[in-house]
């Protein structure tokens, strides 16, 4: 028997590190606990541990896009915590809705405003050289350092507001069915390649 002991060998870890999921990129900065700590959601905080509002299941991320795109539209600020309670509401996936939400911010907001009020005043028949002086005075806006998004809308007023309440309602409907048609079409790609490699 020898008399030199040997060195045990390092602990192996029980499993592998996985690499970071495409969903991280929502998560940062936006966490159960951020969240629950905010003094708007104080009434709702106990709800934001649930797991179905944060794990990845199709229905859930489906509404989480749809929620997240509706409020991206329909609200100027706080879009992400509004999203957030009706995540609770409607079961839809917190961090997904809040990377919806994005789709509109300080570098696209003047373009989505401009397109809205487009849209808006083609709706409700606002002579053309009235669009022209809006989106000229939109680009001025934009360029400038202090784009007040408030006062914009209240100086153009309905058009912008109904292109944006169109936006909402037309991108929250796409967002959720554009989601259910990947997610299976993904599957059915999946099957397929499984049962080709049989």
């Amino acid at each position: 028997m020898s008399a030199h002991k040997s060195k045990p060998s390092p602990a192996r870890p029980t499993h592998k590190k996985r690499g970071a999921h495409w969903t991280d990129r929502f998560t940062k900065g936006i966490s159960r606990e951020t969240l629950a700590a905010h003094p708007w959601l104080k009434p709702v905080a106990h709800h934001l541990s649930e797991p179905g509002l944060w794990h990845v299941q199709h229905e859930a991320v489906a509404r989480g896009v749809a929620i997240g795109l509706f409020w991206a539209f329909a609200l100027p600020v706080a879009q992400i915590l509004v999203a957030a309670v009706h995540c609770i509401w409607w079961r839809g996936n917190i961090p997904v809705a809040a990377g919806a939400t994005l789709v509109t911010n300080p570098f696209t907001i003047g373009f989505w405003l401009w397109l809205a009020y487009k849209l808006g005043s083609l709706i409700l028949g606002v002579a053309p050289h009235d669009v022209e002086a809006g989106s000229a005075a939109l680009e001025a806006a934009s360029a400038s350092a202090g784009f007040d998004v408030m006062g914009w809308l209240a100086h153009f007023g309905w058009p912008a507001v109904l292109g944006m309440a169109i936006f909402s309602v037309v991108g929250s409907a796409t967002g959720y069915i554009l989601v259910k048609l990947i997610w299976r079409w993904r599957v059915w790609f999946k099957r397929r390649v499984q049962r080709h490699g049989r």
